[in-house]
């Protein structure tokens, strides 16, 4: 992988040094006020990629981005009428619901990306990984006609509104870029249940389904940073994010969730040894 290339990671060594790391150049000197200008995105097993739903499907994936978009919308009118005529709302419907998109999810939240990280009960003798990127830093590198509309309307990160007016369609975006400057687009997604907005979610999105947001951050060491999670310590991290009501009862409303969290909540932790009914 060649972020690894890079320095630019710190193992935590505690659920407390997690949190300092995380938070770290949060406070705005300006104001005198936390006001982070970081996406967090936690991933259970630090080996895992930043790649796309899309490209984890493998064979020529790009080629089918516009079939798979295209048959979304057509078997899921009946059920998701009423959002706007905007292939942004649905292409985010889309990556909501599952379906392979060029989309990647991030969070405003690092409790929020710190729970992804210690959350699945599979993964727990893996060092997880948070990757953090300075969105500031990110709208600098941003296309022209992309700051203007985010000036405009007094905006930092787009929402689909802003995006249907700047490139109503993926391929307008894809020939928005150039081979010398290719670039990431942050954008919020509308409030389509209560399991954004308890996620504090947004999206990333490149020009090109094939375009590797690792290959842009490594060209690019000065954007990023991440957030080593020992194996070690995932117990005692997860143990104290459930104390502090940050689970899947929270982030995933409704009955899959609370089942989601009461399975893990009582699965025998790294001591206990399973019991086996006969």
């Amino acid at each position: 992988m060649t972020l690894d290339r890079h320095d630019n990671t710190t193992v935590a060594k505690s659920f407390e040094h997690a949190l300092k790391l995380l938070f770290e150049g949060s406070l705005d000197a300006r104001i005198k006020r936390y006001r982070p200008r970081f996406v967090y995105r936690g991933l259970g097993d630090r080996q895992y990629r930043l790649l796309t739903s899309l490209q984890r499907l493998g064979g020529p994936f790009a080629t089918l981005e516009g079939s798979l978009i295209r048959n979304f919308r057509k078997y899921a009118e009946r059920v998701a009428y009423g959002g706007p005529e905007s292939a942004w709302y649905w292409i985010t419907l889309a990556q909501h619901h599952g379906l392979p998109t060029r989309l990647l999810d991030w969070t405003w939240s690092p409790i929020v990306a710190l729970h992804f990280a210690t959350s699945v009960l599979s993964e727990m003798g893996h060092d997880a990984r948070i990757w953090i990127l300075d969105c500031e830093k990110v709208y600098d590198l941003l296309p022209r006609p992309v700051v203007a509309i985010l000036r405009q309307e007094h905006a930092f990160i787009p929402t689909i509104e802003m995006l249907d007016a700047l490139a109503p369609a993926l391929d307008s975006l894809d020939r928005m870029a150039s081979r010398r400057r290719p670039f990431v687009l942050f954008f919020e997604p509308p409030s389509i249940d209560q399991r954004i907005v308890s996620q504090y979610a947004l999206f990333s999105v490149m020009p090109g389904a094939e375009s590797l947001i690792e290959d842009w951050l490594a060209a690019r060491p000065n954007l990023w940073r991440a957030v080593d999670i020992p194996a070690s310590i995932k117990w005692e991290v997860r143990d104290k994010l459930d104390s502090m009501n940050m689970n899947e009862r929270v982030l995933f409303p409704g009955l899959d969730g609370l089942s989601s969290w009461l399975k893990r909540h009582y699965s025998p932790g790294p001591l206990e040894q399973a019991s086996t009914v006969r």
